[in-house]
């Protein structure tokens, strides 16, 4: 259905079963949060809180908590946004000329920017500091906006046609913050925003900035987007809406949603930066604090009755992880028209999206040459780094649809297995160092920098893959060898105490000790962890321990590793530093007397009775 408002979708899931109402005052501070997270872990309804503790607004949360809630919501518009995107060559036609566009179809003529005079997200203004204090986590430095629309322009650019819409978090509150004047406005690398603020900063002007909260949730949706250079997200949003959402101008020159429930207007001034976070992120850690934008605020306004939706992030899977799924039902087969030769992607959700990305690709290179060795693959892989947010991902393993043409990238031990009985790693070992990463990450040499590997694997198989532990004298640095799945060692390792940017000897004494008794030709990947029972209880917990705590140039080691001509590879098993290093950030901890607390709301009786255990 096209919401127009928050409100009208939130009335909508109420009357077909997928919203409750928590009447019982709660706590913005971690324990709004806590429920949230509780809930989606049940698969639970949609939540509206009427009574929030120290603000007038109700909260709505866990909107988006299933992927069949997703759909509902977007069940008109969904037949739409497929035409549209498997009939890519309109992409290029989408902002022509009104009278051409009408040519093209309804879904073109939709994204045309809608101007209105008036609109209820103007009717009232506020305080920062009566807006709703939502802390997520114990550590978290103050408290955020979990569901923002930022909106900014290209200076260069005026106009929708140059405008960006992303969900980058907001800091209310917390570290040096001027009270009622300062918000903290976080962007990753990468970011279209990015773009905008540095042509202000060649001017030496002011960027005016827009953060919309609320309003159409087809403007939610679009602000997650990873939409193609030159589409506007505020144009896709009308697509999704099903409607063109009617925008009206802010006091700092910038449209907001007319029907948006709150909008912060401000401008970030050239050079004005203070530090911001720690914040609970998606990839289970706090991103600690650091200097970044501040967006000097003009006002705050918000229609009358305003509701203020909001998510909680953290280790994976979390609500936004059905966003991605949701994303990638909408562009999957778009995936090949963007990188040509790429047949299938998985930005693994379990191990925090950007550090591993799997994919399937085709070796068409020299079809007849007597071994298929990665070629196009390469190609491919280098695509996938060089463009959109694929260029974020860390460990890219990519196979051949040639070998296997049932092989998915969504049947994750399958592709593991597959790709561990063909990967030579003499060969097919591919590092970039030095390079940019994502901000959120902290594996790396220092923030929004490390490295990042390709791994490409086809051809014949070259192995088989082992089950069962190798009978060999380990090191009494080593403790508790477990097998994760056939050709996957993990072995518990000692604590590390190193610095950044260097490889640890009790690593390279391990390879050494391992190297005098042969080597494992039934395990080609190793992973050495703080807890190796912990890693190997679920692939969940082996895919979120090894790919989040790794840098791989400085955490990848190998028996028999050698460097030729600035090639490194080793001649049987690769290693992966996974322990939690000196310099990571601190995984996220649930506080056990808010948890209490939300127990204590799920007893016989209470609001959250047969919702959560």
């Amino acid at each position: 259905m096209g919401y127009r408002t928050l409100k009208q979708c939130l009335q909508d899931l109420e009357a077909h079963g997928h919203l409750v109402r928590i009447d019982t005052e709660v706590d913005p501070n971690l324990e709004v949060g806590a429920i949230q997270r509780r809930v989606f872990r049940a698969g639970g309804p949609a939540l509206l809180f009427t009574r929030v503790k120290g603000t007038p607004f109700p909260m709505a949360g866990n909107i988006f908590g299933t992927l069949e809630r997703l759909r509902f919501i977007f069940r008109d518009s969904l037949r739409t946004i497929e035409n549209l995107l498997e009939r890519p060559k309109k992409l290029s036609d989408l902002l022509r000329p009104p009278k051409k566009l009408l040519h093209g179809g309804r879904s073109l003529w939709l994204m045309r920017q809608k101007r209105s005079a008036s609109g209820a997200v103007l009717e009232a203004s506020c305080s920062l500091s009566s807006l709703p204090r939502l802390k997520s986590w114990p550590n978290d430095g103050g408290s955020f906006v979990t569901l923002p629309q930022v909106y900014s322009e290209d200076p260069n650019q005026p106009g929708h046609k140059g405008s960006n819409l992303g969900m980058y978090r907001i800091q209310l509150d917390g570290n040096r913050y001027a009270p009622e004047r300062e918000v903290g406005l976080h962007y990753q690398i990468h970011r279209g925003i990015g773009a905008h603020h540095s042509a202000a900063l060649q001017r030496n002007a002011p960027l005016p900035v827009n953060v919309f909260v609320g309003g159409p949730p087809a403007m939610i949706l679009a602000a997650m987007m990873p939409l193609p250079s030159g589409l506007p997200e505020v144009a896709f949003a009308n697509v999704l809406a099903g409607h063109r959402i009617p925008f009206v101008q802010a006091d700092n020159g910038l449209p907001a949603p007319a029907e948006a429930d709150f909008c912060i207007t401000g401008h970030v001034l050239p050079g004005h930066v203070l530090p911001e976070g720690p914040f609970g992120d998606h990839l289970g850690y706090y991103s600690l604090e650091h200097d970044f934008p501040v967006l000097t605020v003009q006002a705050v306004h918000h229609r009358r009755e305003a509701v203020w939706p909001f998510t909680t992030v953290g280790r994976p899977p979390q609500e936004d992880s059905v966003f991605g799924r949701f994303v990638h039902e909408l562009t999957g087969s778009f995936i090949p028209l963007l990188f040509p030769g790429v047949k299938e992607l998985n930005a693994v959700d379990e191990a925090g999206v950007h550090p591993l990305l799997l994919a399937i690709g085709s070796e068409r290179y020299v079809p007849f040459a007597s071994e298929r060795i990665p070629q196009e693959l390469l190609t491919n892989a280098h695509a996938l780094l060089g463009n959109s947010q694929t260029s974020l991902s860390k460990y890219l393993l990519i196979a051949a649809r040639e070998d296997d043409a049932g092989l998915s990238v969504h049947d994750v031990p399958d592709f593991f297995r597959h790709f561990l009985e063909r990967v030579d790693w003499r060969r097919d070992a591919h590092f970039i160092t030095r390079t940019t990463m994502d901000t959120l990450d902290y594996s790396g040499i220092s923030l929004n920098q490390g490295s990042k590997v390709i791994m490409a694997a086809c051809g014949a198989k070259r192995r088989t893959l082992s089950a069962e532990p190798p009978q060999i004298s380990w090191p009494e640095s080593v403790r508790a060898p477990r097998v994760m799945a056939p050709g996957v060692l993990v072995l518990g390792g000692p604590k590390h105490t190193l610095g950044r940017d260097v490889q640890d000897p009790e690593m390279l004494g391990i390879c050494q000790a391992v190297e005098a008794q042969g080597d494992l030709p039934g395990f080609p990947l190793l992973a050495v962890v703080d807890d190796s029972r912990f890693a190997t209880e679920s692939w969940a917990n082996f895919l979120w321990t090894v790919f989040t705590r790794s840098d791989p140039a400085t955490d990848i080691y190998g028996l028999g590793a050698f460097t030729h001509c600035k090639h490194w590879g080793c001649r049987s098993s690769l290693i992966i530093d996974a322990r939690l290093k000196t310099y990571h950030a601190p995984p996220l901890q649930e506080d056990p007397e808010v948890e209490r607390r939300v127990d204590r709301l799920a007893s016989r009786g209470g609001p959250l009775s047969g919702i959560i255990d």
